[in-house]
């Protein structure tokens, strides 16, 4: 290990959609945090661990910080902030296709006083043009005052090893903190759940995602005629009948792709094949219910 290997935390926060949890991906070049087009599709702090020569970059995804209006939301707050003050550097996250606004500059202002570096990822470069960038950038500048300004693109991968290379050098000289091949902390059943909320969440309408929530009951082992396989019992809830209504589809059309799509990310997070066993239930206003949302994992 050289003598001046860098090890620490960096944390990705910004509006909701602002490309946080894309981001991680695609810096990590794997699936570690699920995405959606739908804002605050994040709800768990995923831990990414990046091992290089020099450093070990450990990401943080967290949720969007937003206007809460239930109880989970205002939990989802308490965790993005409780994270911003256990790391070494903040990567604010700001599109380049949208213009700072007022919700940028609350977090802005919010991270001001704390001990990490702040660094602003301009995500979604591709997007816009030269001269869009260079104005959005300005603008950017204009925000705080910056540790250092990064613009990338998640998805064609331009300047990503730049952005890896920023957030390093602000990380503390440290020995490792997690041992070789570790990826993530997460624990396998988060995971599952994750990936079913996902599935779930694909061509749904504005006010379902918010009220979807994943359960695992149960993950067995089990040998079938095809050989050995992850049998999983997972319970997707709900708030409402109608809601219900909505997973399940047609004659349960809705359902059986959402568990096929499931499936196919499970089966190749734990390297098995999988049985999926998929039920919907309803937990009325479940984001409210202080029991209900310990059953829930938050």
């Amino acid at each position: 290990m050289p003598e001046d290997f860098r090890a620490g935390f960096a944390c990705f926060v910004g509006r909701p959609n602002a490309g946080k949890s894309t981001l991680t991906n695609a810096i990590m070049g794997q699936k570690i945090a699920i995405t959606s087009k739908r804002p605050q599709t994040t709800r768990h702090v995923v831990r990414a661990i990046l091992h290089r020569p020099e450093s070990q970059l450990i990401l943080v995804d967290t949720p969007g910080l937003h206007r809460p209006r239930t109880l989970l939301g205002e939990r989802l707050n308490d965790l993005v902030r409780s994270t911003w003050s256990e790391v070494d550097v903040i990567g604010l996250c700001l599109p380049a296709n949208e213009k700072p606004g007022p919700g940028d500059r609350f977090i802005a202002q919010e991270i001001k006083e704390l001990r990490a570096k702040v660094v602003a990822v301009v995500t979604k470069i591709d997007l816009v043009g030269k001269d869009a960038l260079l104005r959005h950038l300005t603008n950017v500048s204009n925000l705080a005052d910056f540790a250092d300004i990064v613009p990338v693109s998640a998805k064609t991968g331009e300047n990503l090893e730049t952005l890896v290379d920023v957030l390093s050098g602000h990380l503390p000289e440290s020995p490792r903190l997690y041992p070789d091949g570790m990826i993530t902390e997460e624990p396998e059943r988060v995971m599952v759940a994750e990936l079913i909320r996902e599935a779930a969440l694909e061509g749904v309408r504005d006010e379902l995602p918010h009220s979807l929530a994943v359960v695992i009951e149960d993950i067995e082992d089990e040998m079938s005629e095809g050989g050995p396989r992850k049998k999983i019992w997972a319970e997707i809830y709900v708030e409402r009948q109608s809601q219900k209504g909505i997973v399940i589809g047609k004659g349960g059309e809705r359902l059986k792709r959402v568990g096929t799509k499931a499936r196919k990310g499970i089966a190749q997070l734990l390297d098995s094949r999988v049985y999926l066993d998929l039920h919907v239930r309803v937990a009325k206003d479940w984001q409210r219910d202080p029991k209900m949302l310990e059953r829930l994992g938050f």
